[in-house]
């Protein structure tokens, strides 16, 4: 049986509109030059956390039962969808269980634990990560609220987007980074039932462009190497959201470190706003794809702004 899909995002949208910030869309004259495209920027780096993530997890637990919140909370992130889920579970005092990977920024495993959430470390692969959560899954009884493979995490994302096109209906392209998959599969949702001729495209970094080759060959590939400056985006799809993707994105645009790291420089420069370097993959895909975009309208999620201000790539 389908999914309503349009009915979970209206849902979604109107449960957490009084929990999450409806974070402004921004543009840059100088930028929309640089890259011949008139682009509008979704500030999620203004979000609660300082990232979109607040939005999927604040839906996943709002969808709880009672008895599930009285167990608490488990999650894996390097930091975003970590303190996220802490702050979420904060507000509705619940307790939080996060893993997060031995090498994930310092400020964000300071965040998390100010917000409340229980950190526990582990080395830095994405099996540990799954282990460790399953093990306090088990032991806790705490509910498993996946960053990006989990339906109601997913609608939550997708909000975003729905924002976005609410003010800007003439969109022709949206833009999101690639990790897990989560905000690209809600965005392209939204862009799929909430906007007129318009196509979700998704970006990730060449050195883990596990979703572009998924797209490719059909089924959810891995990455064999994570060393990316985009931290947020070393992750893999899931089994929920891939079929989304596959369905409801036009494709994915691959883009070096090199292009990452100027990317993110030229929004800190010209728009005067903090981003993460995972959050300036999609407008290195449009420089790095101009005549493509050109004279395009194009919506950008720039999906957060939690950055360890002592490693500056510039």
């Amino acid at each position: 049986m389908d999914l309503d899909y349009k009915s979970l995002l209206e849902k979604a949208l109107a449960d957490i509109t009084p929990l999450v910030h409806n974070t402004p869309v921004l543009s840059s004259t100088k930028i929309n030059e640089i890259s011949d495209a008139q682009i509008f920027f979704k500030c999620e780096n203004f979000q609660k956390t300082g990232a979109f993530k607040m939005r999927g997890a604040s839906n996943a637990i709002v969808n709880l039962t009672p008895e599930q919140k009285s167990k608490g909370v488990v999650t894996h992130s390097s930091g975003n969808m970590a303190q996220a889920v802490s702050l979420a579970a904060h507000n509705l005092g619940i307790a939080a269980y996060i893993v997060m990977p031995e090498n994930a920024p310092e400020v964000k495993k300071e965040a998390v634990s100010a917000y409340g959430g229980i950190v526990t470390e582990v080395e830095s692969t994405i099996e540990a990560r799954e282990a460790m959560a399953k093990k306090i899954n088990q032991d806790k009884g705490a509910s498993m609220i996946h960053p990006s493979n989990d339906l109601n995490v997913i609608m939550g994302q997708a909000t975003s987007a729905m924002e976005l096109l609410s003010k800007h209906s003439d969109l022709d392209h949206v833009l999101t980074p690639v990790g897990g998959g989560g905000l690209v599969a809600g965005t392209s949702l939204a862009v799929n039932y909430f906007s007129n001729d318009c196509t979700t495209i998704g970006s990730e970094p060449e050195v883990v462009d596990d979703a572009y080759r998924s797209l490719q060959s059909g089924k959810i590939e891995r990455n064999d190497r994570i060393d990316t400056i985009a931290d947020g985006l070393r992750t893999h799809l899931g089994d929920i959201n891939f079929p989304i993707i596959q369905k409801h994105v036009s494709h994915i645009i691959t883009v070096t470190e090199g292009e990452i790291i100027q990317a993110m420089r030229l929004i800190w420069e010209r728009m005067k706003i903090i981003i993460e370097p995972s959050c300036a993959v999609p407008l290195a895909a449009v420089l790095n794809s101009k005549e493509f975009f050109r004279k395009k309208k194009v919506g950008i999620i720039l999906s957060g702004g939690n950055v360890d201000l002592g490693k500056l790539p510039f």
